[in-house]
């Protein structure tokens, strides 16, 4: 599935947010390359390696229309912390997990805020990927 048959399959009530947050990560962080993986658009695709030689591939940044919330996954670690947890402050609209914003509407949230969310994350890169 490409990313825009993947925008395309979302329903028809969180299709409008979806939109909104694609078109948000593209311009905050444009060398990301989009891509569906693991049943959502990444942004960002790269490959992990544990120290146990378990290998992997993920994405930087997530974007996954749920039944009930809009979730963004952040892949980062700024100070032994998730990126997303940092953040947890500016956007009481949204449930905060380690590396996951969760809210019901983008109009729940600051977008503003999740500009620069994704804007630090794109800036890092994957050599700060956490949480794979």
């Amino acid at each position: 599935m490409s990313p825009d048959e993947y925008l395309d399959a979302v329903d028809e009530k969180r299709r409008p947010d979806v939109l909104a947050l694609d078109a948000l990560i593209r311009e905050e962080a444009p060398g990301l390359d989009r891509v569906v993986q693991r049943g959502m658009l990444g942004y960002g695709p790269f490959r992990y390696r544990y120290a146990t030689g378990r290998e992997g591939e993920a994405t930087l940044i997530g974007l996954a229309a749920q039944k009930r919330y809009l979730s963004l996954y952040v892949l980062c670690s700024v100070d032994g912390r998730y990126l997303a947890e940092t953040y947890a402050d500016r956007l009481p609209g949204a449930s905060i997990g380690k590396s996951c914003v969760r809210f019901t509407a983008l109009g729940k949230v600051d977008e503003q805020v999740l500009r620069e969310l994704v804007a630090e994350a794109a800036a890092m890169g994957p050599q700060d990927a956490a949480g794979v």
